[in-house]
C-alpha cells in the first residue's frame, strides 16, 4: 500500500542547503495502525509531506496504493489529495462558517459532487464517529476532540485506502489524545485502511502496529509496537536513536 524507496529531499535556505531525507526506504503491505517516530528535526513531517503528494522528492521513488506519486503533476496530485489519500492535520483545519456536516462534505463539494450523495456520506461517517449529535454544530460549539473527529471523518470522505495524520493529538490534552489513537486504531482495523501517524510520543506509537524511527533524515530500526507500553516503546526508541 505504501513503498518508498532511496527518498532523498533537500531544500534551499538562504545561502545554503538543509538535507531532510537521506534515502528512506519504507515498505507497508496490510492495513492496520502505523507511527513515523522521531525528534524535531529527524525528517518526518517531510516524509509525510511526500507521501502526501505535497511535495515531490529529489530523487527516489514513492508508491501509495499503486500510484506513483512522485510522478504526478500538480492536478494529478491535487485530485490525488483529493480521493486517493485521507489527511488529518494537528489545527483541525475546520472552516469556522461551516457545521460539522459541511466541513465533513467540504472536499465533495470542491469536486462538485451530488449533493444527496455528500449529506448522506457526512451523516453515515459522523454517526460512526459519535457525533451524529453534534452534526449542525459550527467548530467553536465543539470540543478539540470533536473537532478533531469532524477531521477524521472529512479525511474519509472518498474512502482512501491510506490516511495520513500529522501529530493529530498536538492540540488535545492528555484524555482526549488517548481516545483519538484508540480511534484511529479502530478506524484503520474496521475500514481496512493504513493509518500512518508522524509523532514524538512513546504513549501514541504504542497504540500501533509498527514504528519507524527516524534520526536525521534516516530510517534508522523499525519497533515492533504492537503490545508494548508507552515505556517499551521509549526504550526501544532510545536504543535505535542512541540518545
Amino acid at each position: 500500500m505504501i513503498e518508498c524507496v532511496d527518498v532523498h529531499k533537500s531544500y534551499r535556505l538562504g545561502h545554503g542547503e538543509v538535507v531532510a531525507l537521506r534515502g528512506i526506504d519504507l515498505s507497508i503491505t496490510e492495513p492496520g495502525f502505523y507511527a513515523i517516530m522521531g525528534h524535531s528535526g529527524s525528517g518526518k513531517s517531510t516524509l509525510l509531506h511526500l507521501l502526501a503528494a505535497l511535495d515531490r522528492p529529489d530523487r527516489g521513488t514513492i508508491s501509495i496504493g499503486g500510484k506513483h506519486t512522485h510522478e504526478l503533476g500538480d492536478r494529478e496530485a491535487t485530485e490525488f489529495r483529493r480521493r486517493g489519500v485521507g489527511i488529518i492535520f494537528q489545527q483541525f483545519n475546520l472552516i469556522p462558517t461551516l457545521t460539522a456536516t459541511e466541513n465533513v462534505e467540504l472536499p465533495g463539494m470542491l469536486a462538485g459532487e451530488n449533493q444527496s450523495w455528500l449529506r448522506a456520506r457526512a451523516s453515515d461517517l459522523l454517526g460512526e464517529l459519535g457525533l451524529a449529535e453534534r452534526a449542525d454544530h459550527r467548530p467553536e460549539a465543539l470540543s478539540g476532540g470533536e473537532q478533531q473527529r469532524v477531521a477524521i471523518a472529512r479525511s474519509l470522505l472518498y474512502s482512501p485506502p491510506v490516511v495520513l495524520a500529522d501529530e493529530p493529538t498536538g492540540a488535545l490534552d492528555s484524555v482526549n489524545a488517548e481516545k483519538l489513537w484508540r480511534l484511529l486504531g479502530r478506524v484503520a482495523s474496521e475500514k481496512r485502511v493504513v493509518v500512518v501517524m508522524v509523532t514524538h510520543e512513546p504513549s501514541a506509537a504504542a497504540h500501533c502496529r509498527e514504528t519507524w524511527v527516524l534520526r536525521d533524515g534516516r530510517v534508522v530500526g523499525r519497533i515492533e509496537s504492537e503490545g508494548l507500553d508507552a515505556s517499551g516503546v521509549a526504550a526501544r526508541y532510545q536504543q535505535l536513536v542512541g540518545t
